[in-house]
């Protein structure tokens, strides 16, 4: 069985590369990160808990992966640039069967948005995994959830509800063919996050969110802190490939309160939709536009017809969820 400081030696040490903006990483009580001159820190954690936001026989590299992309997905939504993050871990063993591919699936996400992994703790528990990252945005080009504007269009990055349907097939709550099940399932377990996107979109978005609790809930939170309302057009919404074969009801349910999706939702006036599509390509990410930004309070539902949709649906809530 490895101690707790040689796993963290085995698995979690590497050496700090030249390009990095990180002094001192693992190894000291503290790390020394040094951002870019004039850059503001964008701060973020998440926590993933066995058995509430993965299964317990969830495969490890792809839990690594997941673990970190979710805090990534933050910063895409910020527009900030991935630095480094602190991992703090609890193992209820330390097994090198699980650790070996774990570290592997997460470090080489890391890799690819060149964040150095710097610092945490480890200790024995209940598996419980949480990050906190740190990323660097130019003073004044965050994008922030109030900052949305009447008028403005609401897009969508990428595609929605195929991590949902992908646990409800897991769950048994629907009969899937074996195909369909296994096009959904990499949503769920390795999401993309947006950092690209978001980069690109500096200075051209007006406000964003990442979707991680489903776009309706997620899309509230732009509204309230902007106090403004939205219209979104739900047949418009990008369904993911295995979703849209599902029949239509499930499309609506899944894309609007799916959650998992790790896709970004944002708005940007009217008049730079072409700058918004550059952006887009530029970061090689597919947007759709799925509705606007209105006058009176709330969110409104409406068809490809434009009818009004009575739709009875809410987002993931930790403490409401099953």
């Amino acid at each position: 069985m490895l101690s707790e400081f040689d796993l963290i030696a085995q698995y979690f040490t590497r050496p700090v590369r030249e390009t990095a903006r990180v002094a001192l990483g693992v190894g000291d009580d503290c790390a020394l990160v040094s951002p870019a001159p004039g850059m503001q820190l964008a701060i973020s954690s998440d926590m993933l808990v066995e058995g509430r936001h993965f299964f317990p026989d969830a495969e490890p590299r792809s839990l690594g992966h997941k673990c970190l992309a979710v805090n990534l997905s933050d910063l895409a939504a910020m527009g900030a640039r991935p630095v480094a993050f602190t991992l703090a871990l609890a193992l209820p063993e330390a097994r090198a069967e699980w650790l070996a591919p774990f570290s592997e699936g997460m470090l080489a996400l890391a890799d690819l948005h060149n964040c150095e992994l710097v610092g945490g703790d480890t200790t024995k528990g209940p598996l419980n995994i949480c990050i906190t990252i740190f990323g660097e945005v130019p003073p004044g080009q965050a994008l922030r959830r109030d900052a949305a504007l009447r008028g403005d269009d609401i897009w969508i990055s990428g595609s929605l509800g195929d991590a949902r349907l992908a646990l409800a097939g897991y769950r048994d709550e629907l009969t899937l063919p074996q195909k369909t099940l296994a096009d959904a399932a990499p949503r769920m377990h390795a999401p993309t996050p947006r950092v690209a996107l978001g980069l690109a979109l500096r200075g051209i978005a007006c406000a964003a969110i990442d979707i991680s609790d489903g776009l309706i809930g997620d899309l509230g939170h732009i509204l309230a802190r902007s106090r403004v309302g939205a219209t979104l057009f739900a047949d418009e919404l990008p369904a993911g490939a295995a979703l849209a074969s599902q029949d239509r009801e499930l499309r609506r349910r899944f894309a609007l309160a799916g959650g998992d999706d790790y896709e970004l939702c944002f708005t940007a006036s009217a008049e730079r939709r072409d700058e918004v599509l550059a952006a887009a390509q530029l970061s090689g990410t597919p947007v759709t536009r799925v509705g606007r930004i209105d006058d009176a309070a709330g969110l409104r539902l409406v068809d490809a017809a434009g009818a009004p949709l009575d739709l009875q649906l809410a987002s993931f809530d930790h403490f409401a969820s099953p």
